[in-house]
């Protein structure tokens, strides 16, 4: 199981990026979805997350800015980030709670980041 995520880039603040993470491989079902982030020098921080019943979560420091969906079926799940903020530079990361067969454990997967950078 990979996962491929996409859409990182620059912006200027108060602009707005979507990112994309695609699971490609054997997947037997998914459980959340989810969103980190990493800035130089701090700790990776949980961003939005998503669980399969499509219940969100989001950290203090971009609700009613950023958007997390999922689309199960696909194996997709992206971020929706507006209003964005130089404090929102980061390299951002894909998470999966899944399992790739019916017998096996659910297992956390990686997507290998994508950099956003706001600045002017």
């Amino acid at each position: 199981v990979q996962l491929q995520a996409s859409g990182g880039g620059w912006v200027q603040p108060g602009g707005a990026l979507r990112l994309s993470c695609a699971a490609s491989g054997g997947i037997f079902a998914v459980g959340n979805m989810g969103w980190y982030r990493q800035a130089p020098g701090k700790d990776r921080e949980l961003v939005a997350l998503i669980d399969s019943t499509y219940r969100t979560s989001y950290a203090n420091s971009v609700k009613g800015r950023f958007t997390i969906s999922r689309d199960s079926a696909k194996r997709t799940v992206d971020l929706q980030m507006s209003s964005l903020q130089p404090d929102d530079t980061a390299v951002y990361s894909c998470n999966f709670i899944a399992r790739a067969t019916y017998g096996s454990a659910y297992r956390s997967y990686w997507g290998q980041g994508t950099q956003v950078t706001v600045s002017s």
